[in-house]
């Protein structure tokens, strides 16, 4: 089964915690699939790869912008794994059914919009049920992540 990590986000916008998570990915030698709701949020999340810190930047790419298969982030709005990441990254709600084939997948969703927040309660359930491990990760007033649930199994 795959760990799935929903991550509340509350203090920060995707677009500032999305790159913080990548740093913490490509640091322990893993790759990425972000998937995002529809082609402009993979033009928008591609802008912000390389522009979210003026002395840093993530390698990454989305269609038309290289060899899949040689990318650690890949960024896509269709259920594809081009680049065999090892962690699904879901933003915008993106409804990926599957999981499976990931070691970990990391759901984000924006605490600020009820939508967002029913439609991650739908797909916990949905993971709990097809008995995926899983956390929930809520930010505190500084930004930080703090672990607030987690069924995974030792």
């Amino acid at each position: 089964m795959t760990r799935v990590d929903f991550y509340h986000l509350q203090k920060s916008p995707l677009e500032r915690a999305l790159p913080e998570l990548l740093e913490r990915v490509l640091a322990r030698g893993l790759t990425a699939l972000v998937v995002a709701g529809s082609p402009e949020r993979v033009k928008d999340l591609d802008a912000v790869l390389w522009s979210y810190r003026e002395d840093s930047w993530l390698p990454h790419a989305s269609a038309g912008g290289g060899d899949p298969a040689a990318q650690l982030v890949w960024i896509t709005d269709t259920a594809e794994n081009p680049n065999a990441a090892d962690i699904l990254i879901i933003t915008d709600g993106a409804d990926i059914l599957d999981v499976a084939g990931f070691t970990r997948c990391l759901d984000l969703f924006d605490g600020a919009v009820a939508e967002d927040v029913a439609a991650a309660r739908k797909r916990w359930v949905r993971a709990r049920d097809a008995g995926h491990d899983l956390a929930y990760w809520q930010q505190d007033v500084n930004g930080r992540w703090t672990e607030k649930a987690n069924s995974v199994k030792t």
